[in-house]
């Protein structure tokens, strides 16, 4: 029976070495140690294996067919044990350092921004840089560590840490209610004043639904469109129309009266796609534990339901 349960992580690691650079010498350079000791290290390793690695000759060392196989093996052995020594580091180690956060910019200054004092109590060694904008960024070439974002996650080279879904509602003032009545179906949407997000791709829809029933467009007309959340919702706080907005963007105002949900038979929306609200991550072989903290302190701090969200 071939001895197997000898070989090293470092015999491993020096067969790697003279596969790719097919020496002795080489390697034995690189680690400041002898040809002979290399070449006698790789003997063992066959032995061990009961298989020949590599032909020898006086220009270079190359590798056979039952070298190239376990060539694999060797590579996949030395990764896995690799990755265990850096995550069981990381349970050893406190966060610290630069953490690049980016997010949207009315999301981050609510639901972000008031959240970050007491993440860095606890963590005072993290110097934050956060940066909020509408525009989508691509980690890939912008520096950035995790990317807040709200809509249909598709892209398969980030990674990504969904909280939940996002909800939206119809909402005005009862002041506005009080003066142009309530709603009955979308439709009546017509006869009323409306609060437009207009973003990059033009404005937004607003769809409804009933159980069973497909999405309907009806936009009331715009009294007022604009890029900006807050300056909507600034208005739609002093009864000059209805919006349709999330809930982490309403929620607070629903929950206190200073509006009201209109249609709350309909679910409402934007978009017929289901829009998550996610970090966002490069897809790397191994996570930061910066990027792992952050991400399970906010999961802990969203909680599930949001917070925001109405009872």
């Amino acid at each position: 029976m071939n001895n197997v349960d000898n070989i090293s992580i470092k015999t491993l690691h020096f067969y790697i070495s003279v596969y790719k650079a097919q020496s002795f010498s080489v390697v034995a350079r690189k680690e400041g140690v002898s040809a002979s000791k290399v070449s006698r290290i790789i003997k063992q390793l066959e032995d061990s294996l009961g298989q020949q690695l590599f032909y020898r000759n006086t220009r270079a060392v190359i590798p056979t067919e039952a070298g190239r196989v376990f060539m694999t093996y060797a590579h996949a052995m030395t990764e896995s044990m690799s990755m265990a020594q850096e995550e069981l580091q990381d349970r050893t180690l406190e966060p610290g350092g630069l953490l690049r956060i980016n997010a949207p910019v009315f999301f981050g200054q609510r639901h972000i921004a008031p959240w970050l004092p007491q993440f860095s109590a606890h963590y005072p060694k993290v110097q934050i840089d956060l940066t909020l904008t509408d525009d989508f960024i691509d980690p890939h070439h912008y520096p950035t560590d995790v990317i807040f974002r709200i809509g249909t996650l598709n892209d398969s080279t980030f990674h990504a840490r969904i909280f939940g879904e996002q909800t939206y509602h119809l909402a005005a003032t009862p002041e506005y209610i009080n003066q142009y009545g309530k709603l009955q179906s979308p439709t009546e949407l017509i006869h009323h004043k409306g609060l437009v997000y207009k973003g990059s791709s033009g404005p937004n829809r607003w769809l409804f639904k009933t159980k069973g029933e497909d999405w309907t467009s009806c936009l009331a007309p715009a009294l007022l469109m604009s890029n900006n959340a807050e300056s909507l919702l600034v208005t739609a706080l002093k009864g000059m129309g209805i919006v349709l907005f999330p809930d982490w963007l309403i929620g607070e105002h629903l929950k206190s009266g200073q509006l009201v949900k209109l249609l709350p038979e309909y679910t409402a929306a934007v978009k017929t796609t289901t829009q998550h609200i996610a970090a966002i991550y490069p897809n790397t072989r191994h996570v930061s534990l910066n990027v792992r903290t952050l991400i399970d302190y906010f999961a802990e701090v969203y909680g599930d339901p949001f917070y925001w969200q109405l009872n």
